[in-house]
């Protein structure tokens, strides 16, 4: 009786060291791929415009939105001890350090990561994989490749745009909603906003857009058969993405800000 919930349990930890090797494995592979030709710049360049251009709207209303609610989360909390000068500077902060890699970061794994998990898991069942190597291309280096480098390149520019669009919301709600000056705002906003608050975000895009692209290609590539095995890899790409972001979140912090 005592025996059998610890052998789930340590079933359970089996299971997980197992599929965290496996994706480690994965992820080894697809580095040692990256500067080894053939360059598949093709495959590169569509890939840049489905992660970078055509995820561009979702990430600006998420930027936009949420830089105004944060102004206004600031004033409120900020009027409590007279401290309501502190909302553009918090608003900077907040959206270049934490809050644009994030929100940007998770918004384009609900939309990236499925799409690429879906889309490899298809060509596998259809055998268009295993039509790759019988043609002697590498699937590794012709499906992932492109993909994680385009993610890699894509993501942070997606971040400093979303960055510039939700400092702006929290702008526009400042000057038309809480009745700041607006060549005092952008002043406080440039004063106390340092260049590693947005380095800072640009390398957390970087690595989210790593761990997108790589959870997308390593549940696609290991689909199982049939329509349902496509839509698990699919759902599994965008939990494991999601929470791999906000775990890579922590640690980036805790590197980066600690001291």
């Amino acid at each position: 009786m005592i025996a059998r919930p610890l052998a789930a349990i340590g079933r359970l930890v089996l299971a997980g060291l197992a599929g965290a090797g496996s994706v480690a494995l994965f992820a080894a592979n697809v580095v040692s791929h990256f500067l080894r030709p053939p360059f598949y710049l093709r495959e590169f360049g569509i890939a840049v415009l489905q992660i970078g251009w055509l995820s561009l709207p979702v990430v600006g209303m998420t930027a936009i939105f949420t830089g105004a609610a944060l102004a206004l989360q600031i004033y409120a909390g900020g009027a409590r001890f007279s401290a309501e000068s502190v909302v553009p500077s918090i608003v900077a902060i907040g959206m270049t350090r934490e809050l644009g890699p994030v929100l940007g970061g998770l918004m384009v794994a609900a939309r990236v990561a499925s799409s690429i998990a879906a889309e490899i898991g298809t060509m596998k069942v259809t055998e268009q994989i295993d039509a790759l190597t019988t043609l002697s291309t590498d699937p590794m280096k012709y499906l992932a490749v492109p993909r994680i480098a385009a993610a890699v390149i894509s993501v942070p520019v997606l971040v400093g745009v979303g960055d510039v669009i939700g400092i702006m919301g929290g702008w526009l709600v400042g000057t038309e909603r809480l009745n700041f000056n607006s060549a005092t705002y952008i002043k406080n906003t440039w004063a106390y906003l340092e260049f590693w608050d947005v380095g800072s975000g640009l390398v957390k895009g970087a690595v989210f857009g790593f761990i997108i692209a790589l959870m997308g290609c390593y549940y696609g590539m290991n689909s199982e058969r049939g329509a349902q095995g496509v839509g698990r890899a699919t759902k599994s790409a965008v939990v494991a993405a999601s929470v791999l972001i906000l775990a890579a979140n922590y640690l980036l912090t805790e590197v980066f800000f600690s001291s």
